[in-house]
């Protein structure tokens, strides 16, 4: 097994890595990012299905992201996003 040393701003900071343990950090960083460009072309088929039915996907993605926030902050913007649009006539 290969031994790298890597020295930072002197003896307090140096550690010492394997090579073998590198590579399989890195190997499996590669492996989870292929796995989202997997998921993502997933999710972009969905969208192409549901638009094909209909469906609006800007409203969709809009939707699953409100999913994802707290109702305390959804109502909180939409108060303030109300008061603007009466403070410029927009009612």
């Amino acid at each position: 097994m290969a031994e790298l040393k890597v020295v930072e701003d002197g003896p307090a900071d140096s550690y010492k890595v394997t090579a073998d343990e590198l590579r399989q950090f890195i190997e499996r960083v590669e492996r989870l990012e292929q796995e989202k460009k997997d998921i993502a072309e997933q999710v972009k088929e969905v969208m192409a299905e549901a638009k094909g039915r209909g469906y609006d996907t800007k409203i969709m993605r809009k939707i699953i992201a409100l999913r994802k926030r707290e109702a305390d902050d959804i109502a909180e913007e939409e108060a303030i996003l109300e008061m603007y649009k009466e403070a410029l006539g927009m009612n």
